[in-house]
């Protein structure tokens, strides 16, 4: 399995005492599968998606990408273990407004240092259509522009997962279909997607779907 995640939970500090923000949740998704987590706001897909990508510590369970727990790893190692197994894409898109595409594509590449980094860089712009922009800055570029970007750069590193949250939220349905199109394109290619959606329409491109309750 390329993400393996067993009896997993999650509890905050809130104002009025602990928030179950995860109860003992199981998913596992293997070479070439594309899950879909589908729920409603609040019900803990961004906390799933976030303890799965070892950005999250999770309170209980255990979580294996490739193999490797993230958490058992030190902070340093894990950082790079992350850059290198695990691509991130998010509904707002965690541009760096002052890079060009192509210093946002290659962001990755400081955790994880390649020789070609450059040269995959220019060839993932131009793949997503976007080697009239290379100059750019986020800013500079449509919405649907930016969401390739961030695709581009979660893919720099040939990651086994990526992790998409709520990636199509900002999109209008032509540019919604292009994102999804390109994640069912890296899974088909051997690659694992989790996506998290609180929409039912969105979730039915995945070959799996996991509800929250």
């Amino acid at each position: 399995m390329i993400l393996d995640i067993r009896n997993l939970s999650k509890t905050y500090r809130g104002p009025d005492g602990p928030v179950q923000a995860l109860d003992r949740v199981s998913l596992a998704i293997g070479a070439g599968e594309f899950l879909a987590v589908q729920g409603a706001s609040g019900c803990g897909k961004t906390t799933l998606l976030l303890a799965a990508g070892g950005l999250l510590e999770p309170t209980g369970g255990e979580v294996f990408v490739a193999g490797q727990n993230p958490y058992a790893l030190e902070p340093e190692k894990r950082a790079a273990f992350r850059a290198a197994a695990v691509g991130f894409v998010f509904q707002q898109f965690h541009l760096i407004p002052y890079l060009s595409v192509l210093d946002n594509v290659l962001a990755p590449s400081l955790a994880m240092p390649r020789a070609d980094a450059r040269q995959a860089a220019v060839g993932l712009i131009e793949r997503f259509g976007l080697a009239s922009r290379i100059r750019h800055v986020p800013s500079e570029l449509s919405t649907g522009e930016r969401q390739r970007v961030a695709l581009a750069r979660a893919l720099l590193n040939n990651p086994r997962l990526i992790l998409a949250d709520e990636p199509t939220g900002n999109l209008d349905p032509d540019n919604a279909a292009v994102v999804l199109d390109h994640l069912s394109a890296f899974a088909a290619g051997g690659g694992s997607v989790l996506l998290v959606t609180h929409d039912a329409s969105i979730a039915a491109r995945a070959q799996q779907v996991y509800k929250m309750p």
